[in-house]
This record gives structure tokens, C-alpha cells and sequence, in this order.
């Protein structure tokens, strides 16, 4: 029986690609955290191969990790001016490498350590508004510039 990887899914779909990724290269695809996104600038840094974790790591992977989190987390700075970057990865939704990058805020009380997690929840069950369509947007747009990336869809 094959299993299906929703992440891997994700990284073929074109759609998707054209909504929220803003860089990919050889290894690594980073994106937006998908609508509703519970904060503008939460960002998921996936393998691009399917594996697990660092555990599953080649020896490239392994060297180009470090440099690609923390690339990954200087754009989030740069684009939302927050105080620090959370990064979560559990890899039970999906065994397939997905970081979490997450803008914390000292001005947000809802971005704050374990709060984070009843914020996402609360935005998931509709309880409390996700980033708007238009924000999400542009702030893609915006990452792909600082990136340097132009996606070419035929």
C-alpha cells in the first residue's frame, strides 16, 4: 500500500505553488503557511525530497540546513519587524519535513510561546480571523522579490 504525502502533494501542485511558495531551490521549498494563515509571515520551510527530519538528512541536506533556516528566518524578520522567530516541527500531520517559521511579536500577546498554539487553533476553528486574502498576498509577493524568485508557469 502506498501512503500519500500531503506535503509531497503540495509541492506539485501548481495552484498551491502560485498562492504561497516563495523559494525553491534543489533541497529546500519555503511558503507561506497556507489560507487561513493564522499570522502574516508563518512561513514552512519543507524538505523538498520526502523525509522526516533531520535523522533523514544526506550529507548536502545536512550541511545546507542551518543556512536555510536561518535565511529563512532573516526574511521573516525583514518583512514583519518581529522581535524573534519560533521554529516548530513535529511531523505528525505529515511525515514529511515541514518547519514551522513563526514571526513572534512582543506587541502580540497571541504570538507568545505556548499561546501560539490556542492562536492557531482558534483561527482553524474560526474563532478568531485569519490574515486577509490581500495581506497574504502581497507579502508573498514581497518574499519572492527580496528572494530574487520569478515562478514561470506555463
Amino acid at each position: 500500500m502506498t501512503l500519500i504525502c500531503p506535503i509531497c502533494d503540495l509541492h506539485r501542485d501548481i495552484d498551491q505553488q502560485k498562492k504561497y511558495e516563495i523559494y525553491r531551490d534543489d533541497l529546500w521549498v519555503l511558503r507561506h503557511h497556507p489560507a487561513p494563515a493564522p499570522l502574516l509571515g508563518w512561513l514552512l520551510l519543507d524538505s523538498l525530497r520526502h523525509c522526516s527530519g533531520p535523522i533523514d538528512f544526506s550529507a548536502n541536506e545536512s550541511s545546507n540546513w542551518g543556512i536555510a533556516v536561518r535565511d529563512a528566518c532573516t526574511l521573516i524578520k525583514q518583512l514583519t519587524q518581529c522581535d524573534r522567530v519560533y521554529t516548530i516541527a513535529f511531523g505528525e500531520g505529515a511525515q514529511h519535513l515541514h518547519l514551522h517559521l513563526i514571526p513572534r511579536l512582543i506587541s502580540n500577546p497571541a504570538t507568545k510561546a505556548w499561546c501560539i498554539a490556542d492562536h492557531y487553533r482558534s483561527v482553524d476553528s474560526g474563532k478568531s480571523p485569519p490574515v486577509m486574502p490581500d495581506q497574504l498576498n502581497e507579502f508573498v509577493v514581497k518574499a519572492r522579490e527580496i528572494k530574487g524568485t520569478v515562478f514561470h508557469y506555463s
